[in-house]
């Protein structure tokens, strides 16, 4: 039987961490996506920006970033193109493993229809999935997760001690 479990939670809590924490655990195949902040060194590591990385081939490319022509949300804008190309093409291929990672269905990835289009493919499978879920994002998508997975929202008490929890959840190969 397939497990859905999607974790949420506020900016900054450790959302990615657990998730690539819990992709990274032995004993099974995995696919899908990770985001992760961009910063600048010379700014004091300020955040400007949001790294794509494909679990299996470890391409990795730019979400999103404080410069650029792509659909803006907040002070970012969206790179479409590596989204399209790096992201979805990492969500089709993970459904061929044993879980689907997906870090972060949000404002920025659902700007995507192709992204849109990937993620109703790899919930359409029979795979186990753990996915990243936007707070507050009403769009359809996110409202689908939110009825049809086991919501999870990690907090900093939580963090530490939740990727055990996460991983039990998922029945062993």
């Amino acid at each position: 039987m397939r497990t859905r479990v999607a974790i949420t939670g506020q900016p900054g809590v450790g959302k990615t961490t657990v998730c690539r924490a819990v992709a990274d655990l032995p004993g099974r195949s995995t696919g899908g996506m990770i985001c992760s902040d961009i910063t600048e060194e010379d700014s004091g590591g300020r955040r400007v920006g949001f790294e794509l990385l494909d679990l299996q081939t470890g391409v990795k490319g730019v979400l999103a970033h404080i410069s650029g022509d792509g659909p803006r949300v907040g002070k970012y804008h969206v790179n479409l193109h590596d989204l399209d190309r790096i992201g979805v093409s990492a969500i089709l291929s993970a459904v061929a493993t044993d879980l689907i990672v997906i870090d972060e269905i949000a404002p920025m990835e659902l700007t995507s229809q192709r992204f849109i289009r990937a993620v109703e493919e790899a919930l359409a499978s029979d795979r186990d999935m753990l996915v990243v879920l936007h707070q507050r994002s009403a769009h359809p998508l996110a409202e689908r997760i939110r009825a049809e997975f086991d919501l999870i929202t990690v907090t900093r008490d939580n963090r530490d001690v939740i990727v055990d929890e996460i991983a039990g959840r998922f029945e062993p190969l």
